[in-house]
C-alpha cells in the first residue's frame, strides 16, 4: 500500500471518529435516583436537574439522590463513549 493511500485510509477514519464523537456529544442522557433527575449531553455538559418534592424533608439524602443520579448519567456517556468510541482506539485507553 503506497502512502497516498494510506493517507487517505487514515483521513477517513478520522473523519468517521470526529463524526461519532460528535453525535456522542450532541445525544442526552438523563441519569437517575429515585428521587432526582440528572439530564446531560454527551459532552458532559448539564442540560437540567429535577427533583421530586418529597426529597427537600431531608437535605442528607437529597444530597446523596443528586450525587447518585449525576453518577448514573456519567456512567452512561462514558459506556456510550467507550462502545461507539473503542473500535477507533482499541489498546489506547483514554483516549475520549
Amino acid at each position: 500500500m503506497n502512502i497516498q493511500a494510506m493517507m487517505k485510509q487514515a483521513q477517513q477514519l478520522q473523519k468517521k471518529m470526529f463524526d461519532e464523537k460528535k453525535a456522542i456529544d450532541e445525544k442526552v442522557f438523563e441519569g437517575k435516583s429515585s428521587l432526582v433527575t440528572v439530564t446531560m449531553t454527551g459532552d458532559k455538559k448539564t442540560k437540567s436537574v429535577e427533583i421530586n418534592p418529597e426529597a427537600l424533608d431531608d437535605v442528607e439524602m437529597l444530597q446523596d439522590m443528586v450525587m447518585l443520579a449525576f453518577n448514573d448519567v456519567l456512567s452512561k456517556i462514558d459506556k456510550e463513549t467507550e462502545e461507539r468510541m473503542g473500535k477507533y482506539t482499541q489498546g489506547m485507553p483514554g483516549l475520549f
